[in-house]
């Protein structure tokens, strides 16, 4: 999910588009598809680039007026599969995650076929591989260090970025370990990466010098918990079984953002939730690159 500086707020919705949210309550699906919207960019033109976990595979382009139309659908000749995750930066720079190779009901736990794709002026290309299920990314406030969650490696890598952006200097930022499956991500002013793990409905805050977690939400549900973890250390882990996962009030959290005028107002977005949780954070969130990007105009409908 993502917040911008207008107040409004955007999820994506598994009727095929982003849903937005206003200020003052009221909601607009924006496009409708057989898209299975995951990761999702704002653009400069108030539409968006959506990462679609479907069979088509590819990100997909959804514009204001709700229309849905394939961006990129293949690299270097090959077919792009599954993506879970679409960030722009403030160089207009589209950074592009898929998670793996295979995409069945069982999760590859033991292969590490994720890859990164960057899409600039000079192209499109792929500038990591040998990832273990990619997922969130994001650019620190400097525009240097890449953070990327590898999921079921269970940790936080950081890459330096060159001129050209290419990728270089990986190196391991923090580790986690049991249920804990690091998904969603952002970035606070103070250089802190909040982690949200999956399944086991916890949100981590690493310290801007990677030494350091704080549990800043441990909603997990003890029986959830063993169960996922039984079945992650037997190699059987299964997308069902972590996607239906849920703690003890929040339905199994992915992905924060932080919002309101002071940037404290974090929200969560939950796979299995049909509402926003917010909480209040000790430190501001850092403005992301499509802050101000939401300017005035229509959308496609009301959400029914």
């Amino acid at each position: 999910m993502l917040a911008a500086g207008s107040g409004r707020l955007f999820a994506s919705d598994r009727r095929g588009g982003i849903l937005a949210i206003a200020p003052d309550g009221n909601q607009s699906l924006i496009g409708s598809s057989r898209l299975v919207p995951n990761g999702f960019a704002l653009q400069r033109d108030g539409s968006f680039l959506v990462a679609n976990l479907g069979e088509e595979g590819g990100v997909w382009r959804i514009d204001r007026s709700g229309a849905v139309t394939p961006w990129l659908m293949e690299v270097d000749g090959v077919p792009l599969p599954r993506v879970n995750f679409v960030f722009t930066d403030a160089s207009d720079r589209s950074w592009i995650s898929v998670s793996s190779n295979d995409s069945g009901d069982i999760y590859p736990l033991d292969s590490a076929t994720g890859f990164i794709i960057l899409h600039d002026r000079s192209g499109t290309r792929v500038v990591a591989d040998s990832l273990h299920y990619t997922n969130e990314l994001r650019l620190d406030a400097s525009g240097g260090f890449l953070f990327v969650n590898e999921t079921f490696g269970q940790r936080l890598t950081r890459f330096r970025i060159g001129r050209d952006g290419t990728l270089g200097e990986r190196a391991t930022y923090a580790e986690f370990g049991g249920a804990d499956f690091p998904d969603g991500m952002a970035l606070d002013v103070e250089g802190g990466v909040w982690v949200v793990c999956v399944g086991s409905n916890r949100i981590y805050r690493v310290t801007s010098d990677g030494r350091r977690h704080t549990i800043i939400i441990d909603d997990a549900d003890p029986a959830c918990v063993q169960e996922l973890e039984a079945a992650f250390v037997a190699r059987k882990l299964t997308r069902p079984l972590l996607s239906t996962a849920s703690g003890r009030k929040l339905r199994n959290i992915s992905s924060i953002a932080f919002g309101g005028a002071d940037r404290r107002t974090a929200y969560l977005g939950c796979l299995g939730g049909n509402a926003l949780a917010t909480f209040r954070a000790p430190v501001a969130g850092l403005p992301p690159p499509h802050w101000e990007w939401d300017g005035p105009g229509p959308w496609s409908r009301p959400a029914p």
